[in-house]
């Protein structure tokens, strides 16, 4: 597969703290690269830096063959980077369904158009229905952001991820808070993407990892110390003893 995005020799300090390490990642068209790690690793520092809402102190960020280390995250976002965060970036007092024709109008050829209301405009009116459908959210559309359930603000913060139709999807813990179905709805869903981007998973589930990447890498002190299949890790024990413990022996999933 060709490489959509390439990390190479990417470095972060923050005085004496190392929070990444001379890290390499590629991540292929169309595939789910899922990273893995304790605790302040440095797993959402390396996807800021992606993202573009962190500078790395070196390194490059190379995207569809393109070096984009100096641009800002907006620029990043135009040409098909989308993140979503450990704590979800919602308008709280907005409906979940007006949070999404947001997203769908920042990328639209309505995003330069302020004299027409969001409500006249009928194409970010269904567009945003179809994404909330798609995340299972319809029922949730006349609700405020900011009384959703923190497994709700995961799924409405995915939907407007998905707004400008991604190349590639930065996901920080997208499972966090939600209950058992409501998780297993998420990796279905994920699992569907693969037709549409690349995904790079932060995730703590690791039973879930593994049912979802094809390619797995664990950050442990800022630094990447294994890359390989679900089933590669599994079977590592130095990433045995760093980072899965009682978790590698999580029976195997098909990806």
């Amino acid at each position: 597969m060709n490489a959509l995005l390439e990390v190479r020799g990417l470095n972060k300090r923050y005085g004496a703290l190392v929070a990444t390490n001379d890290v390499d990642l590629t991540v292929c068209e169309h595939e789910t690269h899922a990273l893995i790690g304790p605790n302040g690793a440095g797993k959402t520092t390396t996807l800021a830096q992606i993202a573009g809402d962190t500078r790395p102190d070196s390194g490059e960020v190379i995207f569809a063959g393109r070096n984009i280390t100096s641009e800002p995250a907006d620029r990043r976002a135009h040409i098909g980077i989308a993140r979503s965060y450990q704590i979800a970036q919602l308008l709280e007092e907005m409906s979940v369904h007006d949070n999404v024709v947001l997203a769908v109008q920042a990328c639209s050829r309505w995003a330069r158009c302020p004299y027409r209301r969001m409500e006249d405009i009928e194409e970010l009116q269904t567009e945003a229905a179809l994404l909330l459908e798609r995340v299972a959210l319809s029922h949730s559309a006349t609700t405020a952001a900011g009384v959703l359930s923190h497994g709700e603000r995961r799924k409405l913060e995915l939907a407007m991820a998905l707004a400008p139709r991604p190349r590639l999807l930065l996901l920080d813990e997208p499972l966090a808070g939600m209950g058992i179905e409501e998780a297993r709805a998420t990796v279905a869903l994920l699992g569907q993407l693969r037709s549409e981007c690349a995904i790079l998973l932060v995730e703590h589930d690791v039973a879930a990892v593994f049912a979802l990447a094809s390619r797995v890498s664990v950050l442990v002190n800022g630094r990447v110390v294994a890359c390989g299949t679900p089933e590669e890790i599994r079977r590592d024990a130095n990433v045995r003893h760093a980072y899965l413990g009682a978790a590698a022996t999580v029976t195997s999933c098909s990806n």
